[in-house]
């Protein structure tokens, strides 16, 4: 039985295989089919926007990812909703306020430049700009956890009105009336209010709405007021406070909503958010630096199977051209701009392409890759995998590259030539990982090697290879 399980799982990879070499390889070769262009809106108000990119491929029998950019206005809320899908934000610019509920707790953090939270799939969160005058700016993985129908991820809005719509309208109002003990007139009032959008002004911005809904209304209370609030609704056991109770309370909603109230006073097993620049680099060089995030250092991307990367490299420089054995890899660049280049399974060229700030490419597992940055800047790129275990990337070419540690009798009769020859050839580059280019080597040898040539040509040609120096300049 095992044997005949091992069989079905091995004819079904090589399937998939060919499948996907041949839906490459019917692709014209230098297409930029590795380039993510097909951008759509899924939210844009006045307030703010949210634009997703499809993503394809990833390991076998998983779902792409969806890569989504958020933009958000000075004093913003992105109201209170839950996905179908695991989110993972990135703060590219700006400062937030994230609060979501986890484990029946209302957790809120404040987030900067540099952090990644995870936010599970079904779990009710909201956003809100905190930066004072400036925009903000999220870079996020949506991951489908569960399917049930549509292609693209379902946010099912909680706050709303209008629009958009809140999932409780959904509900006849003899239901909703019976469940929140209020009467039709005032759930109506509060249901209908809301018609700006997902992305909303709060109270205080000069883009205010005249009648501000239950949401910003409570935001508007101060970070301590807000808390102290709370605590003093959840004390269910207590006694009444003097003033009665409005029919008609956050507290009845949160209950209604979520099932349970906040505990505000046990925060030790939540989630934390984590910084990318407040860490060293996994690898640094003259010549760049990366890291990568797996669930080992940041324990709720296992939950999510995804994991995150940065990359840095100085103008001229390379990430040496390597392999993913473990997952495919969404990127997107931040500054800078630079090339990509994705090899075949056949070893030919699939793609070469420039790409600039903002740019999002895919790699496909398994498929040979580098990145080069421009001569002009520095070229940094973040991103997303499709796994959250260790990556271990393969690398074809540096000093302690796979070529580098398979060199032996069996590995130069694969090339056809000798072991000494090899051995030179590969062990020219002594650099590993990020490596240089001609333009990123110090000024002096490159300028030395740069007159060398000149001189050569000039000689040969009689003098035109001084025309040649000055048109590459």
């Amino acid at each position: 039985m095992g044997k005949r399980r091992n069989l079905l799982v091995a004819v079904l990879v090589v399937f998939y295989a060919v499948a996907v070499v041949g839906f490459y390889e019917e692709r014209e070769k230098g297409e930029e089919m590795f380039l993510l262009h097909e951008m759509r809106h899924v939210v844009k108000t006045d307030a703010g926007d949210m634009k997703v990119v499809k993503g394809f491929g990833g390991r076998v029998g998983d779902k792409p990812i969806e890569v989504g950019f958020i933009t958000m206005e000075p004093k913003t809320l992105f109201i209170p909703q839950y996905l179908d899908s695991d989110l993972i934000i990135f703060i590219r610019r700006g400062e937030a306020k994230v609060a979501s509920i986890y484990k029946d707790e209302l957790v809120e953090k404040n987030m900067k430049m540099g952090d990644i939270y995870r936010i599970g799939a079904g779990n009710a969160f909201y956003l809100v700009n905190t930066g004072e005058g400036q925009r903000l700016h999220i870079i996020c993985s949506i991951n489908k956890s569960y399917t049930i129908g549509w292609g693209s991820f379902q946010s099912f809005f909680i706050g709303g009105g209008t629009y958009p719509t809140s999932v409780l309208t959904g509900f006849d109002p003899e239901t909703l009336t019976a469940a929140f003990n209020v009467s039709k007139t005032e759930l109506k009032d509060v249901l209908t209010r809301q018609r700006s959008g997902p992305i909303v002004f709060l109270p205080g911005s000069h883009e205010e709405p005249h009648e501000p809904s239950v949401w910003t209304q409570f935001l508007q209370l101060k970070h301590h007021q807000r808390l102290h609030h709370l605590r003093r609704m959840v004390r269910l056991h207590e006694e009444a406070p003097k003033e009665e109770e409005p029919k008609w309370s956050l507290r009845k909603l949160l209950i209604s909503v979520f099932g349970k109230e906040p505990n505000l006073d046990n925060k030790r097993k939540t989630l934390d958010s984590y910084n990318l620049y407040d860490r060293k680099p996994d690898f640094k060089n003259n010549y760049g630096w990366s890291m990568a995030i797996d669930e080992s250092k940041y324990w709720p991307l296992g939950h999510s199977g995804i994991g995150i990367y940065l990359v840095n490299l100085t103008a001229g420089s390379m990430m040496a051209p390597h392999v993913n054995p473990t997952a495919t890899e969404y990127g997107i660049v931040l500054s800078g701009s630079g090339t990509v280049q994705i090899v075949f399974p056949n070893g030919t060229l699939a793609m070469k392409a420039k790409v600039s700030e903002g740019d999002v490419f895919w790699i496909p597992r398994y498929f040979p890759f580098c990145q080069i940055a421009s001569r002009s800047g520095p070229f940094e790129f973040f991103g997303f995998t499709t796994s959250a275990r260790k990556n271990r990337p393969q690398f074809l070419v540096g000093a302690h590259s796979l070529l580098h540690n398979m060199l032996g009798p069996e590995f130069a009769a694969a090339f056809g030539v000798s072991e000494e020859r090899l051995k030179r050839i590969v062990d020219a580059q002594k650099e590993s990982t990020i490596l240089p280019s001609p333009s990123a080597a110090p000024p002096d040898e490159w300028m030395r090697e740069e007159v060398m040539r000149t001189e050569k040509l000039r000689r040969v040609d009689g003098g035109f290879g001084e025309e040649m120096m000055m048109n590459f300049d």
